[in-house]
């Protein structure tokens, strides 16, 4: 590791997301979770892998100052933004506008933007990266579309469609450099940006 008793920092997660929880917890080691405090309002004119890049390094910075006593620690922080037709796709939070969301987008195509940025508290350092998903619905009936709502109810997840359950029934295509990236957290980045900060996921060199 990096320092001189190769003892690895703390790992801390910036998220209040149960999603990026289970998704880390796949690495087998162990980390603490900081809910981190922050607008995640875009800026004017902001694209969305700009909003995503911003709000994942904010968020790993607003947890790393809520550590206590300022322990030096590697800090995890992540976000998604979902566009569709040039905008930004919000969570839906309601039945209603899930079934909005649904029926808008079947047969059609959304890209979702999964930035990470892995922030080093003890030297101030952060790695950052975007990962883009594209995702293609099927053409899928309105009953269709009630049945997987009432069977899932992803009112917390943009696009309204779990592709880690149900919801992959919707789905015609994925594309990806990264499966774990289109729900929350792209492992396959983190692994690499771990290692960059002396902490291989498998150990060793």
């Amino acid at each position: 590791m990096s320092d001189a008793s190769n003892t690895p920092p703390p790992l801390i997660l910036a998220s209040s997301s149960p999603y990026r929880r289970e998704l880390l917890a796949r690495l087998r080691i162990p980390f603490d979770v900081v809910t981190p405090d922050i607008d995640e309002t875009p800026l004017d004119g902001e694209t969305p892998e700009a909003t995503a890049v911003r709000l994942s390094i904010a968020k790993a910075r607003a947890a790393a100052g809520r550590i206590e006593g300022g322990t030096g620690a590697l800090v995890i922080g992540s976000d998604q933004v979902a566009t569709f037709d040039g905008k930004q796709l919000g969570k839906p939070s309601t039945h209603e506008k899930a079934v909005t969301q649904l029926q808008a987008m079947r047969g059609r195509g959304v890209e979702f933007h999964s930035a990470l940025c892995l922030l080093d508290s003890r030297t101030g350092i952060a790695q950052s990266a975007d990962i883009v998903t594209r995702v293609r619905f099927r053409r899928y009936s309105d009953a269709q579309i009630e049945t997987y709502l009432r069977a899932e109810t992803p009112y917390d997840c943009a696009g309204s469609a779990k592709a880690e359950g149900l919801g992959i029934a919707l789905l015609e295509a994925i594309e990806s450099d990264d499966p774990t990236a289109l729900i929350g957290l792209p492992l396959i980045a983190l692994t690499g940006m771990l290692a960059n900060a002396g902490y291989p996921v498998l150990g060793g060199a």
